[in-house]
């Protein structure tokens, strides 16, 4: 029986092209973003959005992250290096297993303790979010790196809730409104690619804008995200590198090879 993937030694991201091929194609992500690679550009049109609080709806562990479902409709993503416009469709987040590593792009070399994934569709071209996903600027990644420091008042309304979903599958209901525009940082410039969603499939279909400037959670909220379990309640526990724990759910960086980062500052 094939294994499901993950991130320990069996099933990590060395292993994923084994079943999804793609995921060893030229424009995969994350990548390491080094002061080399970039050339600056000054945005034609400022980079916007606008989300719906209410429209947050719940959040579920899936196996390997915390995933928050968003109602898209009234949502908007445009600007910046984006023709058209996109709707969000939901957002997750990705963590070391201690405060110093975590995030899935590096900044020449530096890793952040975390980094959230605001995952959108171009509304504007495609009719769906499946459909969105075969086409190379189907989908628009807003990833904001995560630095260890200060509690974060919004991002604890997801972490009040990791109580009841610490095992594989589960959900629950937000029980306050989050407005996602809310764990963006304030006038941050931004980097831009061109790349893959970073977990299977790996399609290469996404618009990477990476903010600048991270956002401060504390220490014991990432230690909330680390209690996740990756089995579901009735299963097992997996004998694996993280004794079932959801940590170090993280892709390693990938090659650049010819592509292009583009800085954009505000």
């Amino acid at each position: 029986m094939t294994l499901e993937w993950g991130y320990s030694e069996n099933n990590g991201p060395n292993t994923w092209s084994n079943n999804y091929p793609e995921a060893a194609g030229p424009n995969q992500s994350p990548v390491n973003i080094s002061s080399l690679d970039i050339k600056e550009i000054k945005a034609h049109k400022k980079l916007t959005w606008k989300y719906i609080a209410e429209n947050t709806e719940y959040v579920m562990n899936p196996g390997y992250c915390w995933k928050v479902h968003v109602e898209g409709k009234g949502s908007d993503l445009s600007g910046g290096p984006l023709n058209g416009h996109y709707m969000i469709e939901q957002f997750h987040c990705h963590w070391g297993a201690t405060d110093d590593q975590g995030s899935e792009h590096t900044i020449n070399g530096k890793q952040y303790a975390g980094e959230l994934h605001l995952v959108h569709w171009n509304t504007t071209k495609y009719g769906s979010f499946s459909e969105a996903a075969k086409h190379p600027d189907g989908l628009c990644v807003l990833g904001v790196f995560l630095k260890a420091g200060r509690k974060n008042q919004e991002l604890d309304k997801i972490v009040r809730q990791l109580e009841q979903i610490q095992f594989k599958d589960q959900k629950v209901k937000l029980s306050s409104p989050l407005n996602p525009g809310s764990l963006l940082p304030e006038d941050s410039g931004y980097y831009t690619y061109q790349g893959s969603l970073t977990t299977p499939p790996c399609s290469e279909c996404v618009i990477w804008i990476v903010f600048k400037e991270p956002i401060e959670v504390s220490h014991e909220q990432l230690q909330a995200f680390r209690n996740l379990k990756s089995y579901c309640k009735e299963g097992q526990c997996p004998c694996d590198d993280y004794k079932g724990h959801v940590q170090n759910n993280f892709r390693p960086t990938l090659p650049l090879g010819q592509r292009e980062i583009k800085e954009c500052i505000p």
